[in-house]
């Protein structure tokens, strides 16, 4: 298998990142190296999955401290700045952890701030692979043969900085020899599926299919897949988890079919400050998303989008939530909250 691919580069003043909204058509990467070019990126969704907008919010207080230096902003300028990176997406919690592992350490100076964002950055993938072990261990451990997965949004180098947590699972059946096939949603509204999932796994040579969102339940109940693996970008401490929109139908299949759902991500997804999914904050997205395609308006004059970028799968219907620390298999009673309880996420 290839080295995997790093979106993420810290260039000495800027953030140097793959703008996902050109994928798959072209593969190109942009500098940001100011607070509105950051926030623009990630509202946008150029840059985008929870890994990696914890690496890409540490590395933007460098960018803040940078701009404050530059710029002459006040201390009060400097934290409000900081604290619109911090919220530009409210679901996400890596984000707002990614900003607040760093944040502590401004008085310190620049240097120590880059230091702990650049170790976010180099870590990710340490914890990525193990994620990916963990989750293959336990896939093979209870599902005979050769794997065949669905899974749901992005989770794979593009989310992260390398590798990926749902997709380094199913890399990492792929490098055993263990894995049949990928059922890829297509994750509507923006494609990220379609886009960007099945762009990774054809450099990958991974065997797969895009499906319409609206095909996965069939898929499931009809007997072709023995798992669904996705990520999170936010868990709560009961075991609730948010995740693209799309993914709670998946779970319901799932569960109808007797077969295991699974969440992969990194510690720093959970969230314990948040008792469960009821508390989390669904960001709620632009409805010309929905309404039109390719810039052409596809629902008639006078009709309202609801456009909510997540939803809440219950810990009830997690078979299994896989980080770097291990697999908690949650529907079970193994919730996050009982092992994180002595910290705060």
């Amino acid at each position: 298998m290839r080295e995997p691919l790093r979106p993420i580069e810290w260039t000495g003043n800027a953030v140097r990142v793959i703008d996902q909204t050109e994928l798959p058509g072209r593969l190109v990467r942009m500098s940001l190296e100011s607070v509105e070019q950051l926030v623009d990126a990630i509202q946008r969704l150029a840059v985008r999955g929870a890994p990696q907008l914890g690496a890409v919010g540490a590395l933007g207080v460098v960018i803040a401290m940078d701009q404050c230096a530059r710029e002459g902003w006040s201390p009060a300028e400097l934290d409000a700045a900081i604290a619109h990176i911090r919220a530009a997406r409210p679901t996400a919690v890596n984000l707002a952890w990614g900003v607040d592992r760093v944040s502590p350490l401004i008085s310190s100076g620049r240097q120590a701030v880059l230091a702990a964002a650049l170790d976010i950055v180099e870590q990710d993938e340490r914890i990525n692979r193990a994620i990916g072990r963990h989750g293959a261990d336990w896939v093979q451990a209870r599902v005979p043969g050769r794997v065949r997965v669905l899974t749901h949004c992005n989770t794979g180098a593009l989310a992260t900085t390398a590798w990926g947590t749902a997709l380094g699972v199913i890399r990492e059946l792929h490098a055993r020899g263990a894995l049949e096939v990928v059922f890829v949603d297509e994750t509507r509204p923006l494609l990220q599926g379609a886009r960007l999932t099945a762009w990774e796994l054809v450099q990958d040579g991974i065997p797969h299919y895009v499906q319409a969102d609206g095909a996965a339940a069939s898929t499931i109940l009809r007997g072709l897949v023995d798992v669904a693996i996705i990520g999170a970008d936010r868990i709560a401490a009961n075991g609730d988890t948010a995740n693209k929109i799309g993914s709670v139908g998946v779970a319901l299949a799932c569960a109808d079919a007797g077969i295991p759902f699974i969440v992969a991500a990194p510690e720093s997804t959970v969230d314990v400050r948040t008792a469960s999914g009821a508390d989390i904050e669904i960001e709620m997205r632009d409805g010309a998303e929905v309404l039109t395609w390719g810039g052409v308006r596809v629902a008639p004059e006078g009709t309202r989008a609801h456009n909510p970028a997540f939803d809440v799968t219950p810990a009830r219907l997690i078979t299994a939530l896989v980080t770097e620390e291990g697999v908690l298999e949650v529907s079970a009673g193994q919730v996050p909250g009982d092992r994180l309880s002595s910290g705060v996420r």
